[in-house]
């Protein structure tokens, strides 16, 4: 049977704790019946579910890539003060190319909750140049630090991180991230990527950032992030996703998308 040529990269399960709601064995069930050669898992500053995920990958005959979307402190994640761009935290992607990746990502998860907790588990560039082997890094989401300088017009910031991630992890090891998820800005965002991407030289890749497995479970997801924030569903100051977007779209879907 032919393999799909489409490979998920940025992927929230159970573990991303009141976030993610995508169960591992049902992710595993659809990622067979889409024919992936391989999936990825990139909970929020964990990888708690890796060995579930590892073993239940392998007895499916697919390729699990471990990985994690790490919190990055911008002023060093010793820092326990706000930074001067108002975001304690970034997002980052990091997924482990080998084993020593993975054996760098343990690390890096270990130490942002033992050196880096501020709020939430923290780690920074030193961390990472000093624990970067056999790690990939995808730019991530609008939470991201180059989308988040692009949104703001900040260019000669967003390429000066770009080039540091490029410089930290080598020229293959580093891709700017764009996505297709109904987020307006995101649409704008992707167009100054993919000029950053061909004036620097980095790699794009495609993915959605999955929250859930199917299109309907939106609500339901949104109900989970109620939970999180301690809020109702009708309060009009609250958290929300304003899209439906979010889930485990088929290669097909992902091919659809211009």
């Amino acid at each position: 049977m032919q393999h799909a040529d489409y490979v998920p990269l940025h992927v929230h399960t159970e573990y991303s704790l009141l976030d993610g709601a995508i169960k591992i064995k049902e992710l595993i069930e659809t990622a067979t019946a889409y024919r992936m050669p391989a999936v990825a898992i990139t909970d929020h500053g964990n990888i708690f579910g890796a060995v579930k995920f590892y073993s239940a990958a392998i007895k499916a005959g697919i390729k699990p890539i471990i990985g994690c979307e790490v919190y990055v402190a911008p002023d060093g994640r010793l820092n326990r003060k706000s930074s001067s761009s108002g975001e304690n935290a970034f997002h980052l992607i990091l997924l482990a190319r080998n084993m020593d990746g993975y054996r760098n990502l343990v690390t890096l998860v270990s130490k942002a909750y033992l050196e880096g907790f501020y709020y939430k588990p923290r780690i920074d560039a030193d961390l990472l140049s000093q624990y970067s082997g056999g790690l990939i890094a995808l730019s991530s989401c609008l939470h991201g630090e180059i989308p988040y300088y692009l949104s703001q017009g900040m260019i000669d910031e967003a390429r000066e991180v770009a080039l540091r991630y490029k410089n930290i992890l080598g020229p293959e090891n580093f891709y700017l991230e764009i996505q297709d998820n109904g987020i307006e800005v995101q649409y704008e965002i992707n167009k100054k990527l993919q000029e950053l991407s061909k004036e620097l030289h980095i790699g794009l890749v495609a993915t959605n950032d999955c929250h859930y497995l199917k299109k309907e479970d939106s609500r339901a997801h949104d109900i989970l992030l109620c939970i999180q924030t301690g809020k109702t569903i009708n309060a009009r100051e609250r958290l929300r996703f304003e899209t439906d977007q979010l889930y485990f779209k088929s290669p097909e879907e992902m091919k659809a998308i211009q």
